[in-house]
């Protein structure tokens, strides 16, 4: 195994997760607030799942988002 390579794919790997999943995140939230389904102020549960299925692995992650 070629560490370099591995954690270079790694934080690639992670790097467009985040980038993506900021992204969805905000429309999501722009489209909410046009709907009028949430107001601005809201603090909301925020789930991710990491799955791996060549390694068996699959991590939960719990957190929220902070509108305000």
């Amino acid at each position: 195994m070629d560490d370099e390579v591995f954690n270079l794919s790694i934080r690639k790997f992670l790097k467009v997760v985040g980038v993506s999943s900021q992204r969805d995140i905000e429309q999501a939230v722009a489209k909410a607030l046009q709907e009028g389904r949430i107001s601005g102020n809201e603090t909301l549960p925020a789930t991710m799942t990491l799955e791996v299925p060549g390694l068996k692995l699959k991590v939960g992650f719990d957190g929220e988002v902070r509108l305000q």
